[in-house]
Formats: C-alpha cells, structure tokens, sequence
C-alpha cells in the first residue's frame, strides 16, 4: 500500500482483511462543526473514528497535544485499529486533518499507514457509497513502538540546527491577523520560514504534483529533501509538510508538537513579526 492512496483504490479494497479505515476529521472550534457528529451521519462504510481531541494529553494547556504511548494504545485499541494493520486516514475539514492521524499512528508505532488524496469529499463528490453510525467493536491489539519524530519547545529554545518550516497561513505567519486563541500572541519563531499547508493541496482536497510541491518548499527557501522542523498553530497542519516530505522520500522531517498555541502563548519565549 502506497502512503497515498486514490479514491477508486480505497473502495477496490474495503473490507478486505488487514484493511482498517479511520476518519479523523478535526475542525476549529470556532467554526462550530464537530467531526464526530458529522462522521456519525455519514462516513466511509466501515471507518471508524479517530478523535482526535480525545486522544491527547489532557494534562497540557495547548490542544491536543500528543499522549503517552500507553495512553495511545489504549485508544486505538478502544477505536478498533491495530498496529499491524493496514490503516488509510481521510478526513473532511479544510485542515486536511487526516495527516495529524497519519502522523500520530506512525509515530505511536503503526506498522503502514497511508492518507486517502482527496478525503471524503472527493469520495462523496464521486457518488461513492456511504455509511452512518458507530463502527461496531472489534478486538485488535496496538502495539507501541515510538519514533524519534518530535521536539519540544525546551529544544526549540536552545536551538535544533535545521530550519523551521510554519505551515500557517501569511497573516497569521507575519503577525497581521490576530491568532484565534485567546491569549496567544501573534507572529511566529524568529528565524522560520512560512510555507502555508493549503498552497499544498488543489481545489478538490487531492495534493498537488510532486513537482509543483518541490517549487513550493524551494520558492519558501527550503529543501523538500533535507531535515526540518515543522510548525503550525497547535500541530495539526504542519503535518501536511511532514508528509509531503514523506512522500518525496525524506523521513527526516520532526514535528513541534506545541506549535504557536504553546509558543504564543509563553510570555517567555522570543517572537517575530512580518515576513520572514
């Protein structure tokens, strides 16, 4: 199985052994949409839901952030997913929240995971079927093994040599749009690059041609090929550059977990404005 797959080889292999759908929608909450709700009213026929604001550390004043492995295990293994599975994540928000899923499962140890280009949407949009409810229970066994794929803000503060790529949009990037969450400060890591998450997708959800993707990384003064950190507002988008990166062969691409909702909101911590 590819790490992206298409629609048409989604629906050829559902319900197939070994093959395990997840939805992981995710949506801001100021937009007032909940991506359990709507995975209950329709989905994929058989995924399940991967939610993820409930399987997080709770403890953390930033959302979401990543759990303990046992934490995670236990979750998957609560949702019906296992790690030896073969695991396509899709999602239907604008956030392209299935590479958080990608990510999380990959990190935590799943065996082959991939993304579904284009989501349910696409899906949708095709006339393919669909279905609604809770996923019935299944037993499945989720073993843990973590990757070294994550940084925290302690290494960001005392310097990690490779560039930071901010997947956030341009006004939130250089400090002229107010950022969403109360109490966090606008701008960005002083010395970061901004490469937006949405300049890697095309209208339809699907992403763009490796080639157009490389010009990206190249016209935000990175290298797809080469090791970076990547950033967002609270670690759900810039897991489009880490996968992007994934799918042009390099694995060296880490994730900062906290982002600008710990970073920006640390009175501490040093930050910039305007461009980069």
């Amino acid at each position: 199985m590819d790490a992206l797959v298409s629609t048409e080889w989604l629906e050829e292999h559902l319900g197939k052994e070994g093959l395990v759908v997840a939805d992981c929608s995710w949506h801001m909450p100021a937009r007032g949409r909940s991506g359990r709700a709507e995975f209950l009213a329709a989905h994929i026929p058989g995924a399940r839901f991967f939610d993820i604001d409930e399987v997080a550390d709770h403890s953390s004043a930033a959302p979401h952030m990543l759990p303990t492995a046992e934490h995670f295990a236990r979750a998957m293994e609560a949702t019906g997913i296992g790690s030896d599975e073969r695991i396509v994540v899709y999602d239907n928000s604008p956030l392209r929240s299935a590479v958080r899923g990608w990510f999380m499962l990959r990190h935590f140890g799943a065996r082959e995971v991939a993304v579904l280009d284009g989501g349910f949407g696409k899906w949708l949009a095709e006339g393919r079927p669909a279905g609604s409810g809770e996923a019935p229970q299944r037993a499945v066994r989720f073993q843990p093994h973590l990757r070294e794929d994550v940084v925290n803000k302690d290494q960001m503060l005392s310097g990690i040599g490779r560039p930071i790529l901010d997947a956030r949009g341009t006004a939130r990037f250089d400090g002229s749009e107010a950022d969403p969450r109360p109490g966090v400060a606008p701008g960005h890591i002083p010395g970061s690059l901004n490469l937006p998450f949405a300049a890697l997708y095309n209208d339809d959800g699907t992403l763009r041609s490796s080639e157009e993707i490389r010009r990206l990384y190249e016209s935000a003064g990175a290298s797809i090929e080469r090791p970076f950190v990547a950033t967002c507002g609270s670690g759900i988008t810039a897991n489009s550059l880490i996968f992007a990166a994934h799918l042009a062969g390099n694995d060296s691409a880490f994730l900062y977990d906290g982002s600008w909702s710990e970073w920006g909101a640390d009175p501490a911590t040093p930050k910039a404005v305007g461009p980069a």
